[in-house]
Protein backbone atom coordinates (compact mmCIF):
# COMPACT_ATOMS: atom_id res chain seq x y z
CA UNK A 1 0.00 0.00 0.00
CA UNK A 2 1.30 3.45 -0.87
CA UNK A 3 -0.29 5.37 2.02
CA UNK A 4 1.96 7.99 3.61
CA UNK A 5 0.22 7.68 7.00
CA UNK A 6 0.62 3.88 6.96
CA UNK A 7 4.33 4.40 6.27
CA UNK A 8 4.58 6.90 9.14
CA UNK A 9 2.76 4.47 11.47
CA UNK A 10 5.14 1.68 10.43
CA UNK A 11 8.18 3.88 11.12
CA UNK A 12 9.23 3.92 7.46
CA UNK A 13 8.89 7.72 7.34
CA UNK A 14 10.06 9.74 10.37
CA UNK A 15 7.65 11.92 12.31
CA UNK A 16 7.67 14.03 15.43
CA UNK A 17 5.54 11.83 17.67
CA UNK A 18 3.35 13.26 20.39
CA UNK A 19 1.64 10.05 21.48
CA UNK A 20 1.79 6.41 20.42
CA UNK A 21 0.25 3.15 21.56
CA UNK A 22 -0.42 -0.20 19.90
CA UNK A 23 -3.33 1.08 17.79
CA UNK A 24 -2.90 4.85 17.36
CA UNK A 25 -0.26 7.45 16.58
CA UNK A 26 -0.29 11.23 17.02
CA UNK A 27 2.37 13.39 15.38
CA UNK A 28 2.99 17.02 14.45
CA UNK A 29 1.68 18.05 11.02
CA UNK A 30 4.47 19.30 8.73
CA UNK A 31 1.97 21.67 7.09
CA UNK A 32 0.79 23.25 10.34
CA UNK A 33 -2.27 25.50 10.17
CA UNK A 34 -1.94 26.66 13.79
CA UNK A 35 0.90 26.99 16.32
CA UNK A 36 -0.08 23.51 17.53
CA UNK A 37 -1.26 21.13 14.81
CA UNK A 38 -1.16 17.42 15.55
CA UNK A 39 -2.61 14.58 13.48
CA UNK A 40 -4.14 11.58 15.24
CA UNK A 41 -4.38 8.40 13.16
CA UNK A 42 -5.30 4.79 13.71
CA UNK A 43 -2.47 2.49 12.66
CA UNK A 44 -5.06 0.37 10.85
CA UNK A 45 -5.73 1.75 7.37
CA UNK A 46 -9.24 3.21 7.27
CA UNK A 47 -9.98 5.76 4.54
CA UNK A 48 -12.22 8.13 6.53
CA UNK A 49 -15.01 8.20 9.08
CA UNK A 50 -17.32 7.41 6.15
CA UNK A 51 -15.52 4.06 5.70
CA UNK A 52 -17.71 1.29 7.13
CA UNK A 53 -14.57 -0.56 8.30
CA UNK A 54 -14.17 2.12 11.00
CA UNK A 55 -16.28 0.92 13.91
CA UNK A 56 -17.36 2.99 16.90
CA UNK A 57 -14.48 1.76 19.06
CA UNK A 58 -11.90 2.84 16.49
CA UNK A 59 -13.55 6.22 15.93
CA UNK A 60 -13.87 6.76 19.66
CA UNK A 61 -10.22 5.81 20.03
CA UNK A 62 -9.20 8.60 17.67
CA UNK A 63 -11.22 11.11 19.70
CA UNK A 64 -9.84 9.81 23.01
CA UNK A 65 -6.26 10.20 21.67
CA UNK A 66 -7.13 13.72 20.45
CA UNK A 67 -8.22 14.54 24.01
CA UNK A 68 -4.99 13.05 25.39
CA UNK A 69 -2.93 15.12 22.93
CA UNK A 70 -4.76 18.30 23.99
CA UNK A 71 -4.13 17.49 27.64
CA UNK A 72 -0.46 16.67 27.02
CA UNK A 73 0.08 19.93 25.09
CA UNK A 74 -1.77 22.07 27.68
CA UNK A 75 -4.61 23.06 25.35
CA UNK A 76 -7.52 22.14 27.62
CA UNK A 77 -7.83 25.41 29.51
CA UNK A 78 -7.50 27.75 26.49
CA UNK A 79 -9.41 25.52 24.07
CA UNK A 80 -8.68 23.72 20.84
CA UNK A 81 -10.32 22.39 17.71
CA UNK A 82 -10.63 18.79 16.50
CA UNK A 83 -11.37 18.48 12.78
CA UNK A 84 -12.08 15.55 10.48
CA UNK A 85 -11.97 16.19 6.74
CA UNK A 86 -13.85 13.63 4.64
CA UNK A 87 -13.36 13.19 0.89
CA UNK A 88 -12.03 15.57 -1.74
CA UNK A 89 -14.62 18.30 -1.33
CA UNK A 90 -14.28 18.02 2.45
CA UNK A 91 -10.58 18.81 2.14
CA UNK A 92 -9.17 15.36 2.95
CA UNK A 93 -5.68 15.38 1.42
CA UNK A 94 -4.59 11.91 2.63
CA UNK A 95 -7.03 9.00 2.25
CA UNK A 96 -6.34 7.61 5.74
CA UNK A 97 -8.59 8.46 8.67
CA UNK A 98 -7.09 11.28 10.73
CA UNK A 99 -8.16 13.98 13.14
CA UNK A 100 -6.49 17.36 13.29
CA UNK A 101 -5.92 18.78 16.78
CA UNK A 102 -5.42 22.53 16.36
CA UNK A 103 -4.64 25.10 19.03
CA UNK A 104 -2.28 27.69 20.38
CA UNK A 105 -4.23 30.65 18.96
CA UNK A 106 -7.80 31.91 18.71
CA UNK A 107 -9.57 29.53 16.35
CA UNK A 108 -11.96 31.43 14.08
CA UNK A 109 -14.67 30.37 11.66
CA UNK A 110 -14.29 30.23 8.78
CA UNK A 111 -10.74 28.95 9.27
CA UNK A 112 -8.00 31.30 8.28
Amino acid sequence: MDCIFCKIAAGEIPSTKVLEDDDFLAFHDLNAQAPIHVLVIPKQHIVSIADEAGDAALLGGVLERARQVARQLDLEERGYRVVFNIGNEGGQAVPHLHAHVLGGRQMTWPPG
